[in-house]
């Protein structure tokens, strides 16, 4: 590549590291079609073997060029993410060509989803250390989520929209993962709806979280449990940290400039 080309596809969204071993990839595609699939042709063409770290898509792709971008280098994917409801066949691609991957977020749960990401978070469990899932109302999602994690996560955001005992049985199946981090985002549908004793019952009482942040809205309106000092004091009793919601948020395009 030139260095004017490669000047263009760091505007867009591209990192390129350049090595005597070859090419180090992180693509975060923008919402332009033609411009990226163009992009991916660009990175397809490199002659230098090259390693595709990092893919996060915000639209639709080619879905040929994307194939052969994955087939070509998905075996080195670290992380990964996509931020609106981008087809199955992606996530088929994934499951299928990506198994090392660390970093997995933003996601979206829709019904239609539900079953290829629960297989791709079980396919990658033996790496995986960070995960952002936003659930869509789908109860699927919670009963099964929980007993394919690993063992111990330095990350984990739950963006929830469901029924209190849906989230009663993720946290029951979830009892053997020690989250060092673990983020809640709660849409309650009802004011009375209440997970704090599930919480308290799960996580406080077992010790399963080194830092804990609940961010819950209702109505238009938003509660942050760090602002609940009684609340915050016993949680403090069993060793757990309560912290504001966005200081406990991982910006990924802020993650991911870190590691590279």
């Amino acid at each position: 590549m030139t260095i004017s080309n490669l000047c263009v596809v760091i505007t867009f969204g591209v990192n390129l590291i350049l090595s005597k071993k070859g090419v180090t990839v992180s693509f975060y595609n923008s919402r332009t079609k033609g411009v990226d699939s163009k992009f991916i042709q660009q990175i397809i063409n490199v002659t230098k073997p090259f390693k595709l770290k990092s893919l996060f898509l915000h639209n639709e792709l080619q879905i040929e060029s994307l194939k052969f971008l994955i087939q070509k280098s998905g075996n080195y994917l670290e992380n990964f993410g996509i931020t609106d409801n981008i087809s199955q066949q992606i996530l088929h691609l994934i499951v299928k060509y990506c198994s090392k991957i660390k970093y997995l977020g933003p996601v979206l749960s829709y019904n239609e989803s539900v079953n290829i990401l629960l297989s791709l978070v079980e396919n990658i469990t033996q790496n995986l250390n960070y995960l952002t899932i936003n659930d869509r109302g789908t109860s699927i999602l919670l009963q099964n989520l929980g007993q394919i994690l690993p063992f111990k996560l330095e990350y984990l955001n739950l963006g929830l929209s469901a029924k209190t005992s849906d989230l009663e049985v993720f946290l029951k199946n979830s009892q053997n993962t020690f989250i060092k981090k673990l983020l809640i985002k709660n849409n309650k549908k009802e004011e009375s709806q209440d997970i704090f004793p599930y919480i308290k019952e799960y996580i406080m009482k077992k010790k399963r979280v080194k830092y804990l942040a609940i961010l819950e809205t209702c109505n238009g309106k938003s509660e942050d449990l760090f602002s609940q000092k009684d609340k915050v004091k016993e949680f403090q009793l069993y060793d757990i940290q309560v912290s504001n919601y966005d200081d406990l948020f991982i910006n990924v395009y802020d993650f991911i400039n870190e590691i590279d």
